[in-house]
């Protein structure tokens, strides 16, 4: 398993969780906006932590945390992940997902073994704009549709979430996202915020009261639509 970071400790990666989040290299998107550039562009030069310290460390704070979050790139691109999976369940704790959807055999085959306790997964926009935002000549929707059919009609805890980007997404995307995932459990918005880690640093966020107004818009269509990123 390429692991490329280790946070050993937080609040906020799993959802009423204290936990650890793995992140591994390699991504089939390129989003513009994405803020882990070095995960993406050029995973082979990023240090690799050895997994066996990684899950040394999981089995020692086995008490202390609850659940271990991975995400990317795209952790299902790893071939090893039902593998690695396993070990982490071995030690008693939960296990958060985060993924673009476009694997969406993985998906069902980590949800067939009962290997994922959470799913996060990213809707990058309208059904018409997704190609422009995940970097691709051409974007499969038919994946995306597939991905998020599984996580709907599954047994198991998920979200949906979307990056919004003041440049690339309008509110007509924003209105055919709620559409598209309508009666899900949980939307999420997030703001986009710029670092030195975006592959193309020339985007801004929205404003508090236009995230307020989507958020509201979007309540049309799922219960719970929360915004993290909001001052």
């Amino acid at each position: 398993m390429q692991i490329h970071g280790f946070n050993k400790t937080t609040l906020l990666d799993y959802p009423g969780h204290l936990a650890s989040t793995i992140f591994l290299g390699g991504c089939n998107f390129c989003c513009p906006f994405c803020h882990n550039k070095g995960l993406v562009l050029c995973p082979q030069k990023e240090p690799v932590i050895p997994t066996i310290i990684v899950l040394e460390h999981l089995a020692k704070r086995r008490n202390v945390i609850e659940g271990v979050c991975i995400t990317g790139g795209e952790p299902t691109l790893a071939m090893d992940l039902p593998y690695f999976i396993r070990q982490i369940k071995d030690l008693g704790l939960l296990v958060k997902l985060d993924t673009n959807g476009y694997r969406p055999e993985v998906l069902r085959g980590l949800l067939n073994e009962k290997l994922i306790d959470y799913i996060a997964m990213d809707i990058k926009s309208s059904p018409e704009n997704y190609t422009k935002l995940t970097g691709l000549a051409e974007t499969d929707l038919n994946k995306i549709n597939e991905s998020i059919n599984i996580i709907m009609s599954a047994n198991t805890a998920y979200e949906f979430r979307s990056t919004l980007v003041k440049e690339l997404h309008t509110f007509e995307d924003i209105d055919l996202m709620g559409k598209w995932v309508k009666g899900c459990r949980n939307f999420y918005i997030q703001n986009y915020r710029e670092t030195e880690h975006v592959i193309n640093p020339i985007y801004h966020g929205f404003e508090k009261e236009e995230l307020l107004a989507f958020q509201k818009h979007l309540s049309r269509y799922v219960k719970q639509v929360q915004i993290r990123g909001i001052d």
